[in-house]
């Protein structure tokens, strides 16, 4: 279980996340919601600490840390998270392969030959089986993001997280990556999503968290959000039809 309490985090005099407290089940997947500068994406950043929080506090299995302690177990938590970004931010100077094993081999110091054992076992999961020894250049933008989803899951981590994974890609292309997302909830890995696609959002949710002005408006079940009357809701979901 991931689990956040008293979140605050605040840029000059605008406050971004505003005592946010929340619950991300194992196992299931987690959809956050909500209009632009909702604070979506800081609260996602705040969990793989690329974000930190002024206050507040993050548990996960079992390993807790307070934001404003001197974070002396960060490396440690971080490694229990993996980061899938708009952009696929492959490095370029590596192979497909290269790129997917530097995390399990300089991280987490896994066998150089296992790593890369597993990466083809991964790069075959996401489609692009063969595809090791080409470069990033050499491949789409919907190629990279597979190969950016399979450089997390070769991190092994707890939680995947994807900040509106396909909001570089052109339609067809994130219906692949979609997808391959909504493959990965039916195998019961546990994954934080933000994403703007409603129609997504309401096939892979088990878990719907909503936010506006930083504070968490809503945070139950899928069904209940998408059925819900409140007034806010629903005039967001209806904006999101165009």
């Amino acid at each position: 279980m991931l689990k956040l309490t008293h979140l605050n985090k605040s840029y000059e005099n605008h406050k971004v996340l505003d005592d946010i407290n929340v619950v991300f089940p194992k196992n299931k997947t987690t959809v956050i919601l909500g209009p632009s500068g909702a604070g979506k994406s800081t609260l996602l950043r705040s969990i793989n600490l690329l974000d930190q929080p002024e206050s507040g506090s993050i548990e996960l299995d079992n390993l807790k840390l307070n934001y404003e302690s001197n974070l002396s177990n960060s490396e440690i938590l971080r490694r229990k998270s993996a980061m899938v970004f708009q952009s696929w931010s492959l490095f370029p100077h590596m192979t497909i392969m290269e790129n997917i094993i530097e995390g399990p081999t300089q991280a987490k110091n896994e066998n150089k030959e296992q790593a890369i054992e597993e990466g083809k076992k991964l790069l075959a999961e996401v489609g692009l089986a063969g595809f090791e020894n080409r470069y990033p250049s050499e491949l789409s933008g919907g190629q990279q993001q597979r190969v950016s989803i399979a450089r997390a899951l070769a991190l092994k981590p707890s939680y995947i997280l994807f900040d509106e994974p396909t909001s570089a890609l052109d339609p067809e292309l994130e219906a692949q990556i979609l997808h391959l997302i909504q493959k990965l909830a039916m195998e019961d890995k546990s994954m934080i999503v933000v994403t703007h696609n409603m129609d997504f959002a309401r096939k892979v949710a088990d878990k719907v968290i909503f936010l506006e002005n930083g504070q968490v408006i809503f945070d139950g079940e899928s069904k209940e959000f998408f059925e819900n009357k409140n007034r806010r809701i629903q005039d967001f979901l209806n904006a999101m039809k165009f």
